[in-house]
């Protein structure tokens, strides 16, 4: 009868959906684990560790970011690097330089051995202790456009030579019949001894050289002394008695006292007048040829200097008289 006892028009029991026992379980047991949960836990770690999937690594030792701070050289810095360059620089020239210098000396020395060029000239017996002063080889230093006139001014010296020579057997025979003519033979003697070196050293060589190697200052030193030699040349012709010399004046003074002395007189005046047309002549020849080679007097003055400059001796006085003036000049401060 307990089934009959409630009444159902009495109030409703007030019922919780939340007091059901499956619900009330669950929340208690979410409730207490979230309790229970600590993030910072050795036990957390290990479980997120677990869960968690790992970062690949890459491979290779990590090494820590370093921020590279910018450091400007100091001004001393760079003039010592600089230094450094430029003296490196200076030694890789100074190398080169000495490397260049050692082939050239190698070059020179191959050249003098093959081409070994001895002096030639005067052409003397092997035997003769006197050894030649010159070398001379028309076809081997002379161009072929010049080797014409250079060897017609080596036979104008010849002739000179020759001409002289005659001048003394001249005079010599002018003081057999004339014992008052003895100044003449002396200074005919003189002439020979000294006309014959010095018209082939001071006009024949710097010719030579001039077509030898174009240089404007041995055409220059031709021009002047060979000039002088043409005056000479006409002076000689001319004959002024009691200077030394057979020409015309004094061959024709002779024809009143032996007529053979005169002759030979006449003959050795012929000579020097020979001499003084073909002076002109090839003179002229030497000009036309100076023109054409672009000579100048001032390529002859730079020749001169640059010689005068690269001279031995010369800069070997020079230091000495810069040595003894600056001495002179400490002693009187």
């Amino acid at each position: 009868m307990s089934g009959f006892d409630t009444n159902p028009f009495a109030d409703p029991v007030d019922i919780n959906p939340f007091q059901d026992p499956s619900v009330t379980q669950l929340t208690n047991t979410s409730q207490s684990g979230l309790d229970e949960f600590n993030p910072f836990s050795e036990s957390s770690q290990l479980t997120n560790a677990a869960r968690t999937t790992p970062a690949t690594q890459p491979s290779g030792h990590s090494q820590p970011a370093v921020l590279q701070t910018s450091v400007e050289p100091t001004p001393q810095a760079v003039a010592a690097a600089a230094q450094a360059g430029l003296l490196q620089q200076q030694a890789e020239l100074e190398r080169k330089a000495a490397e260049l210098e050692k082939k050239e000396r190698e070059l020179q020395s191959n050249a003098a051995s093959i081409n070994t060029r001895q002096n030639n000239w005067p052409p003397l017996p092997k035997k003769c202790p006197i050894k030649p002063c010159f070398y001379q080889d028309f076809s081997a230093d002379i161009p072929a456009d010049y080797q014409r006139v250079c060897k017609m001014l080596y036979y104008l010296w010849m002739l000179h030579s020759i001409t002289l020579l005659l001048n003394l057997l001249a005079c010599l025979a002018w003081f057999t019949v004339d014992m008052q003519r003895g100044v003449d033979f002396g200074l005919s003697i003189l002439w020979f001894v000294l006309f014959t070196p010095c018209a082939f050293l001071c006009w024949y060589r710097p010719i030579y050289k001039a077509f030898r190697s174009d240089s404007s200052f041995s055409f220059f030193v031709f021009f002047f002394i060979f000039f002088c030699q043409i005056a000479i040349y006409i002076i000689q012709a001319v004959g002024i008695p009691g200077w030394g010399d057979s020409g015309w004046i004094a061959a024709l003074s002779e024809l009143h006292g032996n007529l053979a002395v005169a002759v030979i007189m006449m003959v050795v005046a012929g000579f020097f007048t020979l001499c003084a047309v073909l002076s002109l002549f090839l003179l002229k020849q030497v000009h036309s040829l100076y023109r054409r080679t672009g000579a100048s007097f001032q390529r002859a003055q730079e020749e001169f200097s640059q010689g005068i400059l690269t001279n031995r001796n010369f800069q070997t006085a020079a230091a000495g008289a810069a040595s003894s003036a600056a001495q002179s000049a400490f002693r009187g401060n």
